[in-house]
């Protein structure tokens, strides 16, 4: 996803969504944009009967991610952290998924959301520590 895109798809989320506090969390916005775009992928790779129980499992760890982070969001310390350490696990999930799904999706499309996953995991890193230290 270009950074156009991504900017497209931001100016189509509801003024009531982007309004709140959690929008200024990058890993959020990605988490968002990522599982809200990757239903067409989804199907493609439900459309392979080998690949079925993938894109359940990529749906799922995909959802997961930004619900995650905004149930985090509103705690505080190592609760907090534990969330935040929630999504990263689905992040990596998520980019497993699709990297096992690639068959169906092509390597430039499976790769580029792997990347994208990739993006959010390393924000999430960085979010997990500093609770983790915050708390120390």
């Amino acid at each position: 996803m270009t950074e156009a895109e991504f900017q497209q798809w931001q100016q189509a989320v509801p003024l009531t969504i982007r309004e709140d506090r959690l929008w200024r969390s990058a890993a959020y916005r990605l988490a968002v944009c990522v599982a809200d775009t990757s239903k067409v992928d989804v199907r493609l790779i439900r459309s392979n009967r080998e690949l079925h129980a993938n894109a359940q499992q990529l749906h799922r760890a995909l959802s997961s991610i930004s619900a995650n982070i905004a149930e985090g969001y509103q705690r505080r310390g190592r609760d907090r952290a534990r969330f935040f350490g929630y999504a990263l696990g689905s992040a990596r999930e998520s980019r497993n998924w699709y990297f096992l799904s690639r068959e169906a999706l092509g390597d430039p499309r499976a790769l580029e959301r792997a990347s994208l996953l990739s993006r959010i995991i390393q924000l999430l890193v960085v979010m997990e520590a500093r609770e983790h230290r915050d708390t120390a």
